[in-house]
């Protein structure tokens, strides 16, 4: 490489030499280690660079910063981006910090050498090195790279043994599960110690389950409207957040880590409720599991409640005849998750069905998903035919088949998962208003 003396400047050591022909990417990338992230941020790597650059003459003509982790092969995107630009030969140098911003792993390394083998990158300078198309300085260049790599390797297996070791100790090993807080001095890392304002809620939680016998949607309605419970974050709780709220074990004082790996551990913090009330808990859920899965209803997430947008629900009725007998009826009404308090009304599902029936005209239907499901239907009955019955009409032809006339049978009489394909093939919106079906074009 062609490279010319410069002048000294008083107070600064000069280099040796300007290297010709060169032109930098300044890159910046965050680092991984926790007292160089105090000492060097991106900012501060700049800022440091470019005084370099200024006192050995080097030409930048981009500069790009990133901060992501330089542990994965191909996940840089800003990496990425240099290296094919310089296979564009936009520019054929890059200035960096030092070689474990390139990279920290083997692929990403390999691609910078490559780079350097093919004459396209002549040169990588670092705030105390250089790394030209020379054997020794890119077999050195490889070391350090190894290096950094070594490094993050030992630091995962540290972090890990790290962990390993605060759980037998009974310590959390993460973000406080709500109804707790997290210590935030250094001595006490990994202690989690009560919310005294989310604490007691979270106990009245597992008692109105377990005592007063509170379905998860009832909890739900009642932290979000009657307590504005909001957790550390400022979050109300979902639904689906209440329920894996009551099985967590936590609560009574023993986690298990990694989740679904079997090692459990006694905890030592506080716990919330008792083992008892606990198990009372997991009794009451999987009783309203079986409520919940032992029942698929028709028309269930299909339709919205006219005054509150809410999803339409059902639930099943039991009623003693005079013969002994008993009768089930379905009734259909809001689910109520927008408005606890919403006048919906209910419907019998017979009756939803005959609205149905008498407003189908107006319903705006994917007429193809109509139309597949009849011609389905319609080879399984020819099959029934030749198969069961012994004959068939091979001349029977059913261009002409009104898709409305086979939704109406479909509603009449079929099935329930019949009845839930056939809505899905709906695009005008049914909203139920006090037993009254309306449709949204």
């Amino acid at each position: 490489m062609n490279n010319i003396p410069i002048q000294g400047v008083p107070g600064i050591p000069k280099p040796a030499v300007i290297p010709i022909g060169v032109k930098y990417c300044l890159y910046a990338r965050k680092s991984s280690e926790s007292e160089e992230r105090q000492v060097l941020s991106i900012d501060s790597q700049i800022k440091e660079m470019l005084l370099l650059a200024d006192k050995e003459g080097l030409e930048i003509v981009t500069m790009k910063r990133e901060s992501h982790s330089a542990k994965e092969t191909g996940q840089r995107p800003v990496f990425n981006e240099i290296i094919e630009e310089i296979r564009q030969g936009k520019y054929n140098g890059i200035l960096t910090w030092a070689p474990d911003r390139i990279s920290r792993n083997a692929g990403d390394l390999g691609r910078v050498v490559d780079l350097m083998d093919a004459g396209i990158l002549k040169e990588i300078r670092t705030y105390g090195q250089r790394f030209s198309n020379n054997p020794n300085e890119k077999f050195l260049l490889m070391i350090l790279g190894s290096q950094a790599k070594l490094e993050n390797d030992n630091r995962g297996i540290n972090v890990k043994r790290g962990l390993r070791t605060r759980v037998e100790m009974g310590l959390w090993p993460g973000m406080a599960p709500c109804g707790y807080l997290n210590q935030g001095l250094m001595d006490k890392k990994c202690q989690v110690i009560l919310d005294p304002d989310r604490a007691p809620i979270i106990k009245k939680i597992y008692e109105k389950m377990a005592h007063e016998k509170w379905s998860g949607r009832k909890i739900y309605h009642w932290l979000r409207f009657e307590l504005n419970f909001k957790t550390v974050g400022n979050h109300n709780l979902a639904l689906g957040n209440i329920f894996r709220l009551l099985q967590s074990p936590f609560y009574y004082g023993i986690f298990e880590y990694p989740k679904k790996s079997g090692n459990w551990y006694q905890g030592k913090h506080e716990p919330i409720v008792t083992k008892e009330l606990f198990d009372l808990v997991q009794q009451q859920l999987k009783r309203d599991n079986i409520v919940r899965t032992s029942h698929e209803f028709a028309f269930t997430k299909l339709m919205v409640c006219g005054l509150c947008e809410s999803m339409v629900s059902a639930e099943e009725k039991y009623k003693q005849l005079k013969d002994g007998t008993t009768a089930k009826y379905i009734y259909y009404g809001c689910g109520r998750a927008k408005d606890r308090h919403c006048k919906g009304g209910y419907i019998r599902e017979e009756a939803l069905i005959d609205q149905l029936i008498k407003v189908l005209d107006q319903i705006d239907f994917n007429m193809l998903g109509v139309q597949h499901k009849f011609e389905e239907e319609l080879k399984r009955f020819n099959k029934f035919q030749r198969g069961v019955l012994g004959f068939s009409d091979p001349k029977a032809k059913h261009d002409n088949i009104d898709s409305k006339t086979y939704a109406r049978y479909v509603l009449k009489e079929g099935t329930n998962q019949e009845r839930r394909e056939l809505m899905g093939f709906l695009k005008s919106k049914i909203k139920i208003t006090k037993g009254i079906v309306t449709i949204e074009q």
